[in-house]
């Protein structure tokens, strides 16, 4: 029977921009790249390439020194244009010069009988050598799944609620048969244990009638579609816990890789933000350009182009290159311009959890708004207000894990839910945050402090 869980903590960022349910069409980019730092705990990718080599689809480009049996493959066919490296030859980015017709690897293709009699181990090598093992995540920590543990539980969020997110149920629309087949091959990993979550407000038909999984629905503000507050109040983590996560869209090409034998890179995106002129949504592939995702659609204004959303996503720049994990664009104003009397001004424009700033903005909490980057104030010491426990909710102490991790106190940290967060997790706290700190950043570093000692 289904488990509901009503959140009050979180809040909602209104933003101007969210993506119409409808699909334009666009002439796709040339140019795709893959990113290592997408993946984290990735320790040292080992190129399989060199710039002037051809490439099809589900193609290997390099593989985790650690993990030697878990590829990353090509989202698109062509030729391999650059490979960028920064400091000490570092791999940042693999850069694809796309054919215009989509040639793809094939890999081996599983009838119904074949898929019921797999083991896990037949399930394990398919996902590696077919580039799908990158999209399975560990908690705690966040990092890439190691194939040779067990987890006891695997678990997907099937909705977001970061500003201006995608509808879940719209980017996987024709996909229901490829996410069912997605949750049976799962299944073998985690002695079924699979938990699909839900927004309680409403269950689209994509997700309806699922088997094999534990439903589990959820109600409240952002960050209510996050998996690991979902995990939080399904069974929380611990030490010696180990439990996946894994996106919607990858479950549905983990079916297309075993029904059709190929790696379908494609997806739907949505491109949002205040400085779209049209927000919509656009197929494309994973790692495509933003230039003519964006370039005919946005207000020529000075803007931010984010692989992502607002909260989380990476600053990119209209040149640069959609994440593997993300399945939005927002475009907002830089915000680098002076503005009069700033946060004095007495404004319904303006948005503040504290309600302290913008004055009149929080009696309409609702409305939409154009909101930017500027953090209306620069760094200081870190401040002690209590808001950070009203807004994650989560039955952790927020504010005294983030100071243990600026103090390097590896027990504190332990003890205060290190175990329980990542990024993601934590990045409303970064956003209402009057001391300006990074609390994304603190929190991986604290992970990577936890995770090598």
């Amino acid at each position: 029977m289904p488990q509901t869980f009503y959140l009050k903590k979180g809040f909602n960022i209104p933003l101007v921009g969210r993506a119409l349910l409808e699909e334009h069409e666009i002439s796709q980019p040339n140019s795709f790249a893959v990113k290592p730092s997408d993946f984290k705990g990735l320790v040292q990718p080992k190129l399989l390439v060199s710039v002037g080599e051809n490439v099809k689809a589900g193609d290997p480009l390099f593989f985790d020194k650690v993990r030697e049996e878990v590829l990353f493959v090509a989202p698109v066919s062509g030729e391999i244009s650059e490979i960028i490296r920064g400091e000490r030859r570092k791999i940042i980015e693999i850069r694809i010069l796309a054919d215009k017709e989509i040639e793809y690897k094939t890999f081996k293709k599983y009838t119904k009988t074949e898929i019921n009699n797999l083991t896990r181990a037949e399930a394990i090598a398919a996902l590696t050598v077919g580039g799908i093992w990158p999209s399975f995540i560990q908690r705690p920590f966040g990092v890439l799944a190691n194939p040779s543990d067990e987890p006891s539980a695997i678990y997907i969020s099937a909705f977001d609620s970061n500003p201006c997110a995608p509808d879940m149920a719209y980017l996987l629309r024709g996909k229901e048969g490829v996410f069912q087949l997605g949750i049976a091959i799962l299944s073998k990993l985690a002695k079924g244990n699979i938990h699909v979550n839900l927004d309680a407000s409403e269950i689209p038909s994509v997700f309806s009638g699922l088997e094999q999984v534990n439903i589990n629905k959820f109600s409240g503000p952002h960050p209510a579609g996050n998996v690991g507050v979902q995990i939080h109040h399904i069974k929380p983590i611990g030490k010696n816990d180990k439990v996946w996560t894994i996106d919607p869209l990858s479950v549905a090409r983990t079916g297309t890789l075993f029904m059709e034998g190929i790696y379908d890179a494609s997806k739907l995106i949505a491109i949002t933000g205040s400085e779209i002129i049209h927000p919509h949504y656009v197929k494309t592939y994973s790692g495509a350009c933003l230039d003519k995702l964006v370039v005919e659609n946005f207000k020529k204004t000075n803007a931010r182009f984010i692989s992502g959303n607002v909260l989380s996503g990476e600053h990119v720049g209209v040149r640069g290159y959609l994440g593997h994990f993300h399945n939005q664009i927002s475009v907002i104003p830089e915000g680098d311009e002076e503005e009069f009397l700033g946060w004095m001004l007495p404004s319904f424009e303006k948005l503040s959890f504290h309600k302290a700033f913008g004055l009149f903005s929080f009696l309409i909490p609702k409305k939409e708004k154009v909101l930017d980057t500027n953090t209306n104030g620069e760094q200081r010491n870190f401040t002690i207000s209590g808001a950070f426990e009203k807004i994650l909710p989560m039955d952790i102490l927020p504010t005294y894990l983030f100071k243990s991790i600026i103090s390097n106190d590896y027990d504190e940290m332990e003890a205060l839910g290190i175990y329980e967060v990542i990024e993601e997790d934590v990045a409303l706290c970064e956003y209402i945050d009057v001391s300006k700190n990074d609390i994304q950043a603190i929190v991986r570093e604290g992970i990577e402090l936890i995770r090598n000692s």
